[in-house]
């Protein structure tokens, strides 16, 4: 299908440790982008039909952990399309739970990664949770380290929106934004502003490239952030994927509508 291009208007809006793991250290590593000898053919080159491929990447909540019923933010934003199109919709969803910017950027270097991203008529991915809270590490970091912490996870989402780019020109990416999961605690002022921080930062990334969409998600839990979390503190329930799932879906609606 004819994509326009469609620069980040909006962005990630928040943070979640998405590993799942009450504590852990933030130990960032260097990540190497995926080589050229490992591309595979480009969207340009793929049959185009009438269904719609979604590629779903990133961390734990891109894996729904936190949903009961498993749907996560992937299977109600399906349902939400499928109220709204007659396509057959079919998701690969490739996110690992714990994953950081790192391991996406590792992960994109796999050639069958690289097939089914390809093929992608939208990709939807969230990521940068874990590198920003480590379990709730990011409470303790001081200024440096947090700091320390943004540049590596800047350098790695260029090279991710790079890589997925080079790997499929066309297809549009819904990058869902992060919330701040510590909204009620007594450091939220400070919480809060790093997280803003970030999604500025992350959002100049996506401004450099076509095709990204970038969907906030923080004023979704704003208030009352315990009615949309897990147990854990940290991950959505049902309640809160199905706010972002909804949000993603009419994004998604509004690009499709615009195409035509």
């Amino acid at each position: 299908m004819p994509r326009r291009h469609i620069r980040g208007a909006f962005f990630l809006q928040a943070a979640v440790c998405l590993d799942g793991r009450p504590r852990g250290a933030f130990r960032p590593s260097a990540a190497k982008p995926p080589t050229k000898e490992q591309r595979p053919p480009t969207a340009e080159t793929r049959q185009h039909d009438e269904k719609m491929d979604i590629v779903a990447l990133g961390d734990s909540l891109t894996r729904g952990t936190g949903d009961e019923s498993g749907k996560g933010y992937v299977g109600y934003m399906v349902d939400e399309l499928r109220r709204q199109t007659d396509k057959p919709i079919r998701v690969t969803n490739l996110a690992i739970r714990g994953l950081r910017s790192d391991g996406l950027l590792r992960q994109l270097g796999q050639p069958e990664i690289q097939r089914q991203v390809a093929m992608a008529d939208l990709i939807v991915m969230t990521i940068g949770g874990n590198d920003l809270f480590q379990g709730g590490e990011a409470l303790k970091l001081d200024r440096k380290q947090l700091n320390e912490a943004k540049r590596r996870y800047v350098a790695n989402l260029d090279r991710i929106f790079a890589a997925l780019r080079r790997f499929n020109s066309e297809a549009v990416i819904f990058a869902i934004g992060l919330y701040n999961p510590f909204g009620d605690l007594d450091d939220a002022k400070r919480t809060s502003a790093v997280v803003r921080d970030w999604n500025f930062a992350s959002a100049e990334v996506a401004a450099r490239y076509p095709n990204i969409v970038a969907v906030p998600t923080f004023d979704l839990f704003a208030l009352h952030v315990n009615d949309y979390l897990y147990s854990d503190h940290f991950h959505p329930n049902a309640a809160g994927y199905k706010r972002i799932g909804e949000r993603v879906a009419s994004l998604i609606t509004l690009t499709e509508e615009g195409e035509q």
